[in-house]
């Protein structure tokens, strides 16, 4: 059986962290692992399959002998540094918003568009946006059945999203408004302990937000379809993990909800929580739990016979982020595409 060479660049970060868990929950015959950070988390040791791993900074030719390079480092340092981990043979896939819109660049979910994986010519792969992956998750199986027309909806993002200061963040807020206290306000724009922001990323011109606006660019990418209309609203919320969606979509073909329903549970990554009079919809606090994307409170609109209602919940780190990847890193061996 063949071996593979990983690397991780930002393994220290939540989702470089989860990464490497998720990695590890995969049967990859994986011969070399090595771990790139920042200066400042340099000598770091993190576990992976009983083993003790050092971080290590990225120098020139450390990648000459990675296969397959995850990277979770933003987006700066990705623009940087994945052309030259794939000039030196690694095949990147990454997590930023870097090369999401290049044309040359696949943006995969495995199980909606894997086929682009087939075309790699800077051997870069990029990975969606954590509320455009589990948007689609949700949609998917009813577009293949009956097409999309537009999809509008409204994000409840966990703090997470940003990274680990935002998760601190949360909590130290938390405990100064508890002891009467000031609370720091940092990594946001204002406090986000018991409120919600709707400012995610900065403001385009149009008025809408970068965050709001990869939803439109990315679904339409992924799809491969330039008409679907896609009206977003992302919103911060207090909440470590999960983030929650309110979608609102339009079919093109006719069906009533049963055949939604029936859509949605054809597809195996969908948990289907949706019994309203017994209290059972899916829960920002679950999706720790699950890989499954969950989807509940589905119902028809009042008043278009061709629009539909339902609420969406998914874990934003490991399949908004680091399943996403490794579930990429897992086609490209199973098909011989590395």
């Amino acid at each position: 059986m063949k071996k593979f060479n990983f690397a991780i660049v930002g393994a220290t970060g939540l989702v470089g962290r989860e990464m490497l868990r998720v990695l590890s929950e995969f049967d990859f015959n994986i011969d070399n692992l090595r771990l790139f950070a920042t200066e400042n988390s340099a000598g770091t040791k993190l576990k992976f399959a009983d083993k003790t791993f050092t971080v290590e900074t990225v120098t020139k030719g450390c990648f000459a002998d990675i296969d397959i390079a995850l990277f979770s480092a933003g987006s700066k340092a990705s623009k940087k540094i994945a052309p030259i981990a794939a000039k030196e043979g690694a095949i990147v896939i990454d997590n930023s918003n870097a090369f999401r819109m290049d044309n040359l660049v696949p943006l995969v979910i495995p199980e909606i568009n894997p086929k682009d994986l087939h075309n790699i010519p800077k051997k870069i792969i990029a990975n969606p946006n954590c509320s455009t992956i589990q948007m689609l998750m949700a949609l998917f199986p009813i577009y293949k059945n009956f097409g999309i027309k537009k999809i509008i909806v409204s994000t409840y993002q966990a703090v997470s999203g940003t990274g680990k200061k935002a998760v601190e963040e949360l909590i130290n807020q938390t405990k100064d408004i508890l002891e009467n206290k000031e609370p720091t306000v940092d990594v946001y724009p204002h406090q986000i302990a018991f409120n919600a922001l709707p400012h995610i990323d900065v403001f385009e011109d149009n008025g809408f937000t970068v965050e709001e606006m990869k939803m439109l660019r990315e679904t339409r990418k992924i799809l491969h379809n330039t008409d679907i209309s896609v009206n977003a609203t992302a919103v911060r919320i207090p909440v470590f993990y999960g983030h929650s969606e309110s979608i609102w979509f339009e079919i093109e073909k006719f069906a009533n909800i049963s055949d939604i329903i029936e859509s949605l549970k054809s597809f195996k990554p969908i948990l289907i929580k949706d019994n309203p009079a017994q209290n059972i919809y899916p829960l920002a606090i679950d999706s720790v739990k699950t890989d499954m994307v969950s989807v509940g409170r589905i119902r028809a609109d009042l008043d278009n016979p061709k629009a539909f209602n339902m609420w969406v919940v998914g874990n934003n780190i490991r399949k908004g982020a680091a399943l996403n990847a490794v579930q990429i890193a897992d086609y490209l061996i199973r098909n011989n595409l590395v």
